[in-house]
């Protein structure tokens, strides 16, 4: 089988590239043979914790925000036609415009339809328009969906007349992590996002300095293209002694040193499904503030998370409510925990995700008379 529409494996970058670490070796666990490909400056090919039974195949595109997905998928569509696995797992309804190429093939496809691309706010109008018939063009063409939230499920039913899979992301349990140095346990607000403005980064930013004037406030993120919002992360940081913007982290354990030990973690992605940061927060017992939404909502449940709305004002008042009561964080830390190992651990996700494959292989073989 092959994985397309990431930046690769082993890859740090996101979402889709977290679930690759986890998909592709289950996979080869259970006796398929895995091709993921990848970009040349996508993935860490010395990781000491790469399985070398994963395959990694390197292709080319253009390195520009507006059309690296799209190049690089189609180069990956062209490499997976020729090679002809049983079965495609493709990642992005952007590479929708290249579902017809396998399916020609005849090769299956089980595509993550991840959130909805053209309602986020740092594309441009023809970028949206681009997402958006990608998405029709995976209504039409893909033999299987996954959808990572049922919310998300239910806008493909009520636009697009598609049903597919419930697959949510999964999170990573750890032993204890020694803390930040500088930093105190449970005593300091986090903030780990990628610097666009349907996560709330700007009124972070903001509340961030309202903030430190009693706690210590690190941000974890970056724009990966410069720009408005890393400008100001620097700039607070300079400013104020107890912000501390750390960038993008490709250390896990460092990362995940950062929510074990947050004394409130706020969440403020908007638009998307489930969000694999805030699945991972909750495995590690982060008391969350999470921008309220519907997916936010459906991820946390009645008492995983306090919710806000997205003005500076709002998030400081919700960090404060929790990052000032001990009995709240340890209340929230259990909630977020408890609803984590019920419904998204890494071991259920990557089961579902086999049995999607399976399925969509099974659908195009010659029924028996």
């Amino acid at each position: 089988m092959a994985i397309l529409g990431t930046r690769g494996y082993p890859s740090y970058y996101g979402g889709f590239e977290t679930a690759v670490r986890r998909i592709a070796p289950y996979l080869a666990d259970r006796g398929w043979d895995v091709t993921v490909y990848a970009r040349p400056d996508g993935v860490v090919m010395d990781d000491p914790l790469r399985d070398p039974r994963v395959r990694t195949v390197l292709t080319r595109g253009l390195e520009s925000r507006s059309l690296s997905t799209l190049t690089y998928g189609f180069t990956s569509a062209l490499s997976t036609a020729r090679r002809r696995p049983d079965v495609a797992l493709v990642m992005n309804v952007a590479n929708g415009f290249w579902l017809p190429l396998l399916r020609t093939m005849r090769i299956p496809s089980v595509v993550n339809v991840d959130g909805i691309e053209w309602e986020r706010d740092k594309w441009s109008p023809l970028g949206r328009r681009v997402f958006r018939m990608g998405a029709s063009m995976t209504a039409t063409h893909a033999s299987r969906l996954v959808f990572d939230a049922e919310a998300i499920a239910a806008h493909w039913r009520d636009n697009f007349g598609a049903d597919g899979d419930f697959i949510p992301y999964g999170g990573d349990e750890r032993e204890q992590l020694p803390i930040e140095p500088g930093l105190q346990h449970r005593e300091y607000a986090l903030m780990v996002a990628r610097f666009v403005p349907e996560n709330t980064v700007a009124e972070f930013l903001e509340a961030a300095v309202t903030l430190s004037e009693n706690h210590d406030v690190v941000i974890v993120g970056s724009s990966g293209y410069g720009g408005e919002f890393d400008d100001k992360a620097a700039a607070i940081a300079r400013d104020h002694d107890r912000i501390h913007w750390l960038g993008h982290l490709r250390d896990d354990d460092r990362l995940h040193s950062l929510w074990q030990h947050a004394g409130a973690y706020f969440h403020g992605h908007s638009v998307g499904g489930t969000n694999p940061a805030l699945v991972q927060a909750m495995a590690l017992g982060a008391p969350i503030v999470a921008r309220e939404t519907v997916y936010n909502s459906e991820v946390l449940g009645t008492d995983g998370g306090v919710l806000v709305h997205p003005t500076p004002d709002e998030i400081v008042r919700g960090v404060e409510k929790v990052i000032t009561s001990p009995a709240i964080q340890e209340e929230l830390s259990i909630a977020a925990k408890t609803r984590f190992k019920t419904h998204y651990t890494w071991d259920g996700v990557c089961a579902a995700y086999e049995d999607s494959l399976t399925a969509a292989i099974d659908a195009t073989r010659p029924k028996q008379r």
